[in-house]
């Protein structure tokens, strides 16, 4: 935490002045200009040292080596302008040109994750700048101030510096050359480097006349000699006809040195020797070193990046200007950076024009309003690597339509952890040289699992040092741990907005706690004393018995003692005894993931796409009152990412990061899981909790446990899930690793349209029983369901679209269907607003059919003609023997025709009414029983007109019949209409 608060603790402009010292050959002033300009994001660090790294091996093919001859470096006058002019002719070359051609192709480039905002995201064409605060040794080096969100956001500082004025004159009129920017990890220091690369090679930075990037990563891995000249075109094959001017005229350059907590550098001379030749083959490090003492091309430029914890390597007097990069400490700029990255065009797939270019504009409000809301979003994007994921995540969700899915939740913030820990590690001067990510997993993984746990989202400062600093016993420890607080710390925790929460501490995205808790989870950081202990003795044992195995299989050969053998056996049972530990330690996890996937308690929660849609884009409504109790924390995408995580090509990625995951351990994990997630799945489970766990077999990525899952759900409801275009992609990809009939597909008010409709295809071809009622599927959706019920694999018997606006075109489309559909027994179009018309053109394509056996047409406005037409059709065909005709506009005369109709003359019955002449028709049940589940969906005024008329009809009935039984029959039933009169009258229904 030491670190956490720097870019806002700012101190007055003049003690910044009291630390420069004169620089070794800097005389005079010089102003120089740079396009401030960057695009913060959390695939700057990872991608800038790919690029780095990878030029050396791209841009030197075919390279002709320099065998350059000493020239000394000369100061007069005469021959700076023969130099310059030189210089100039080179400018003018195709070498300079070739250099800025391969650099921009390089630095430009974007990773795939950054494809999906569409083709004319660039670099290069958007960028937001971060705020840079101007710092001092003085400011590093002092204890931060409290790390609260009062001093996280919007706090005025008089210390901004532009981009443009790194290279200013200071206070004293010196002229500045070497700048270090240090920033904590995800603040945008990569990022801002390679837009300034890119700047130059574009012609934006016309002060300098070459730029020439390092990645200390690159060079922390050679050892050799080497001069600074022929690194230059070992990096840079271009500039082989350039590196002869350095240091023989006034070749403005610019150095960057990116990432220098990488390098460990000695600036004592009995550690690093002088060196002024650029001729002279020195270990990397000593050219490094030299450069920022000024020592060696004096004349050059120099921008450092770097972590907090590594400013102090380089000693004060030769910085010329400290400064800080604070990422978006502004919401204006939050806002800014969201409205370029979601407006995009193409951001939201090749069907983007129209619907879709609303609904980025819709969610860029939305967002917009929550971040005004000073939010926790706020305090989380006050890193621009978290602006990045959560536009990832937003374009996830809304805009994924391709089955399976491109990428999995689990694998965005895999990813999003490689682009910027990939290659970190926590401090390159300590021996154990752990990765960054393993030190997270171990240190925040641990209090990210308690909370989950305990189900809390708040720690304060004793939890954190209950945490971290318990089991602190070296020297080493506790130095890794503070370059944890100083560089690393606000990258995962941030200050809590809460009221009365001000001095805890949350995780920067809620998500991110469970994600780490999962990583520490099947990492099996979560042992006991003993198991560590035992797993640390079992290795030792079993290496150590290997080569006591081949002594005493030598002794038994020149002397055969009996008891060799079974000490031999007795040296093999102690690591047989903790691999058999080891496996129950897996059972464990699969226990664990099991149990938090399928916890009672979370039930009838949303989904957890909905949750991680709420937590990004705020609840719309009234907002909560500061002493309302807040409801119970849920953790339920905890045991998602565990199965996310043991993905292969997740597995792959966290390889990278130093969080080795063996096949063996994935393998027994998932053996184990069938015995538990699977069993627990057949119970019958909510929708929303079935959603989650067809979500969860998806972000497992593992075929065969998925179809074996799956051939054991016969029956899916999903009723009352807003079915996005992710989830309906995430159903498809998940039931299409089968082939098996299901019984029943339930996705009544869903949301559902004709995208989901076409997506889902596949899928509803396979199903015996569809519901689809509440759906406001109109025309162009029936003409989906007329293409699918006329697939010649359609197995789809039971179709519901009531309430529905199908309307006279869609009753076309279904007409068809029914003409050459051979599946279909049993069709409901209740209040699909047929009329007349519809009605008319649906039966007069009944006759076609050859399966239909029940047709519901209620509430659809039928008059006596067309209920008479249908009831006509219905008597001539072969199956179809029931009509659902009640609550339309039926006269007294059509009544009385449909009542005449008798089953075993006409072989079709109409439920109309209540009644059956002078008896209660043996369907009233079910006709009440559709009007009471419907009710919220329809016009109460007219089905209280409607009530009103069947109960007027129960009376005159009940008045003709003289048989008792039947008049308490009528008397049950008027009593039931009543009560629904009632309850309809008060609101109460």
């Amino acid at each position: 935490m030491s670190w956490a608060m720097q870019c806002q603790s700012c101190l007055p402009w003049g003690s910044w002045t009291q630390l420069h010292r004169s620089l070794p050959g800097s005389r005079g002033t010089r102003s120089v200009y740079l396009c401030a300009a960057s695009v913060p994001g959390a695939t700057g660090s990872y991608l800038l040292r790919k690029i780095l790294c990878a030029s050396s091996i791209s841009l030197c093919r075919g390279c002709v080596h320099y065998q350059g001859g000493s020239q000394k470096y000369s100061v007069q006058a005469s021959s700076s302008r023969h130099g310059l002019s030189q210089l100039r002719n080179v400018a003018s070359s195709d070498a300079i040109k070739k250099h800025q051609k391969s650099l921009s192709a390089w630095f430009s480039h974007q990773p795939n994750e950054e494809r999906q905002f569409g083709p004319s995201f660039s670099l290069d064409a958007v960028h937001v700048d971060p705020v840079i605060r101007e710092s001092s040794l003085e400011e590093i080096l002092k204890p931060s101030p409290d790390l609260t969100i009062q001093n996280q956001l919007q706090q005025p500082c008089s210390q901004i510096i532009s981009l443009q004025n790194l290279f200013d004159v200071d206070a004293c009129g010196r002229q500045v050359k070497n700048v270090v920017l240090y920033g904590t990890v995800g603040t945008g220091k990569s990022t801002l480097i390679k837009k300034m690369v890119v700047d130059w090679c574009h012609g934006r930075l016309p002060r300098f006349e070459l730029v020439i990037p390092f990645s200390c990563e690159d060079l922390s891995h050679s050892h050799a000699s080497i001069s600074l000249r022929r690194l230059i075109t070992k990096k840079y094959q271009h500039l082989r006809d350039v590196v002869p001017m350095l240091g023989t005229s006034n070749l403005k350059v610019l150095f960057i040195l990116n990432g220098l907590e990488r390098l460990n550098l000695d600036f004592r001379l009995a550690g690093t020797e002088l060196c002024c030749d650029p001729n002279e083959p020195v270990p990397p490090s000593a050219i490094v070193v030299n450069l920022l003492r000024k020592y060696l091309l004096p004349e050059a430029s120099i921008i450092v990046t770097t972590r907090p914890s590594a400013v102090r390597r380089i000693p004060g007097k030769y910085v010329g200007r400290y400064a800080e990069i604070c990422g978006f400490s502004d919401t204006n700029l939050q806002k800014l950076y969201f409205q370029m990255r979601l407006r995009q065009p193409g951001c939201s797939g090749e069907d983007s024009a129209g619907s879709s270019s609303g609904e980025q504009e819709n969610l860029v409000e939305m967002l917009s309003r929550n971040l005004e809301r000073h939010n926790q979003i706020s305090a989380a994007c006050f890193l621009p690597s978290y602006c990045w994921l959560v536009c990832t995540t937003l374009h996830f969700l809304y805009f994924t339509r391709t089955v399976p899915p491109s990428q999995t939740l689990t694998g965005i913030y895999t990813s999003f952890l490689r682009l910027n820990f990939s290659g970190e590690v926590l401090d390159s001067t300590d021996p154990t040289n752990i990765s960054m990510m393993k030190y997270v997993a171990k240190m925040v993984g641990k209090l990210a699992y308690e909370g989950v746990m305990s189900r809390k989202t708040c720690f304060s400062e004793d939890d954190l040092q209950q945490c971290f600093e318990v089991e602190m016993k070296t020297e080493s420890e506790l130095n890794l741990l503070e370059v944890f607080r100083s560089d690393v710390f606000r990258f995962f925790l941030t200050p809590c907005v809460q009221p009365g929460k001000e001095h805890t501490f949350v995780f920067t995205i809620p998500a991110m706690q469970e994600y780490l808790a999962a990583l520490y989870v099947v990492l099996g950081e979560k042992k006991t004393l003993a198991q560590r202990v035992g797993k640390e003795l079992s290795e030792v044992i079993g290496k150590v018995s290997e080569d006591v195995a081949v002594i005493l299989s030598i002794i038994s050969k020149v002397l055969p003692l009996r008891f060799l053998p079974v000490l031999f056996n007795l040296l093999k049972i102690f690591p047989r005894y903790f691999s058999r530990l080891s496996g129950k330690d897996r059972d464990t996890i699969a226990h664990t993931m099991a149990e938090e996937l399928f916890k009672e308690e979370d039930y009838y929660n949303d989904d957890v796409l909905d949750q991680i849609n709420s937590s990004i884009l705020g609840v719309e409504g009234p907002m909560r009152h500061p002493d309302e109790a807040p409801d119970d924390e849920v953790f339920e995408l905890f045991p998602i990412f565990m199965g996310g995580i043991l993905s292969r090509r997740n597995r792959a990625i966290l390889e990278q990061l130093g969080c080795s995951i063996k096949n063996l351990a994935a393998f027994e994990i998932a053996k184990a899981m069938k015995k538990t997630v699977i069993r627990n799945s057949r119970k019958g489970l909510p929708p929303s909790e079935l959603m989650d766990y067809l979500f969860f077999l998806h972000e497992f990525q593992n075929e065969r446990f998925t179809a074996e899952a799956i051939r054991s759900l016969r029956t899916v409801n999903l009723s009352s899930v807003k079915m996005t275009p992710l989830k309906c992609s995430v159903l498809a990809s998940v039931m299409g690793t089968t082939c098996h009939e299901v019984e029943e597909l339930n996705l009544t008010s869903c949301n559902l349209d004709t995208s989901s409709l076409r997506i889902l295809f596949p899928v509803l071809l396979r199903c015996k029983a569809l519901h689809l009622q509440l759906n406001s599927l109109g025309s162009d959706a029936c003409k989906e369901i007329r293409d699918l019920l006329l697939h010649d694999k359609c197995v789809v018997s039971n179709l519901r679209l009531a309430n529905n606006p199908v309307g006279e075109q869609g009753a076309l489309y279904l007409a068809e269907a029914l003409a050459g559909n051979r599946s279909l027994t049993y069709l409901s179009l209740l209040h699909t607003a047929l009329g007349d018309q519809g009605t008319e053109v649906i039966a007069q394509h009944l006759a076609k059919n050859q399966r239909l056996q029940e047709l519901n047409l209620g509430y659809n406005s039928l008059t006596d003609t067309a209920a008479l037409h249908v009831v006509e059709v219905a008597k001539k065909h072969a199956t179809l023997d029931k009509v659902h005709l009640y609550f339309n506009d039926i006269s007294e005369d059509g009544k009385r025709a449909l009542h005449g109709l008798r089953m075993d003359r006409d072989g079709v019955r109409a439920l109309v009414f209540l009644t059956a002449g002078t008896d209660v028709s043996e369907y009233w049940a079910n006709i009440l029983n559709v009007v009471q589940r419907n009710l919220p969906f329809w016009d109460r005024e007219r089905v209280r007109q409607h009530l009103a008329l069947i109960l007027q009809d129960l009376e005159s009935s009940r008045r003709q019949t003289a048989n008792p039984w039947r008049k308490a029959k009528f008397l049950r039933v008027e009593s039931e209409v009543k009560k629904m009169l009632g309850k309809l009258q008060h609101g109460t229904l």
